[in-house]
């Protein structure tokens, strides 16, 4: 395995830019009637047995009819954009419940759900439980409206589905990994090689009973010709409040700030409105996601909802050795009290924890 760098622009499926995506519908994965109608029946049989949402697995509910869609969605995954968006669900009509049933199905059969929280819990909300900023440190970026920096998850991938929009605001920002990497090299050569070396990130600020403060990873890997990416300055520059980790050199500062700019630069980004019922499909080591502020409605019942797993999904992806956060633990694993591991309760926010 070779994992010399390349300086040089990559090119390829993955090196998208958002101006050039935005006209186009090719990122849509439509659903047929009979996938539809298979995700729906073997979702309501998945609400009558109630399995354990930590050791339920594909083979239990076997999806012949969706074929073609896992399919597609593996390969833009592993070797295309990294992304896609499946849309055809009516989940205004099955209630969260089964909504929330059918989105698991649909990750089972894509990876591993991953635990996302200090509970446990393999379903995940993201949703506004308070009316705290992320100008707050004890924000949490799933629980509040403002707009989110670009950063990559803890997770090799990562879904997210739309219960409920926002009333103004609230879309989901992707923007590729390649892309910023080249426009960083074009701009900047002599920074650039920094993105392969090894960064110190916060882990106590994501995961409060972390066994150590910081973990490391370098930013960017490629090896074997395979391009990744692991980004999210502000748990870089949070690790910086530890003093045991070495302090950022002025190039690594600028080239932080400008990794940043580049992934705000116009026309890299692609904004999409979620519309209920509408699944996102992203590969954490492809593409970089955000969202843009939001404005929810006055009713509770009717706030922006999205539901959110994490999957490992092991594929054999060539990394440099402790590339991403390799420190997060995988369901079955040890959790504390409050988790929710059954579809019904999973699928309600859990309003005491986040705030």
């Amino acid at each position: 395995m070779t994992t010399a760098i390349d300086l040089a622009p990559i090119s390829g499926p993955s090196a998208w830019r958002g101006d050039e995506l935005r006209t186009s519908t090719e990122w849509v994965y439509q659903l047929s009637d009979a996938e539809r109608a298979e995700l729906e029946t073997v979702g309501r049989r998945f609400v009558a047995d109630n399995p354990d949402l930590r050791t339920v697995t594909a083979a239990d509910y076997p999806l012949p009819a969706c074929a073609g869609l896992n399919e597609e969605c593996a390969r833009q995954l592993d070797s295309g954009r990294g992304f896609i968006l499946v849309r055809g669900l009516r989940t205004e009509e099955y209630g969260d419940t089964l909504a929330g049933a059918i989105f698991f199905l649909m990750g089972l059969h894509l990876g591993v759900p991953m635990g996302q929280n200090q509970m446990g819990d393999v379903l995940d909300h993201v949703i506004a439980t308070s009316n705290k900023t992320l100008d707050d440190p004890s924000a949490l970026p799933s629980r509040v409206r403002d707009r989110l920096p670009f950063h990559s998850d803890s997770s090799d991938v990562v879904a997210l589905m739309c219960l409920r929009a926002a009333k103004a605001g609230g879309a989901s920002s992707l923007v590729s990994g390649t892309t910023i990497y080249n426009e960083i090299l074009r701009r900047r050569p002599d920074l650039a090689p920094l993105l392969f070396e090894s960064w110190h990130w916060d882990w106590h600020r994501q995961d409060p009973d972390a066994p150590a403060r910081t973990y490391t990873s370098p930013i960017c890997s490629y090896v074997d010709g395979v391009f990744s990416t692991y980004a999210g300055s502000s748990m870089i520059f949070s690790a910086q409040d530890y003093p045991e980790v070495p302090r950022l050199t002025e190039a690594q500062i600028e080239l932080l700030h400008l990794y940043d700019e580049v992934s705000q630069a116009p026309g890299l980004a692609l904004d999409m409105d979620f519309q209920p019922g509408d699944v996102q499909w992203l590969l954490n080591y492809a593409a970089l996601h955000s969202r843009t502020g939001y404005v929810d409605f006055p009713e509770p019942e009717r706030r922006r909802h999205l539901l959110r797993l994490w999957l490992k999904r092991d594929v054999g992806r060539p990394l440099v050795s402790g590339f991403g956060k390799h420190v997060v633990t995988e369901r079955g694993s040890e959790i504390a009290p409050g988790g929710r591991f059954h579809i019904a309760e999973a699928v309600e926010p859990n309003f005491e924890w986040g705030n």
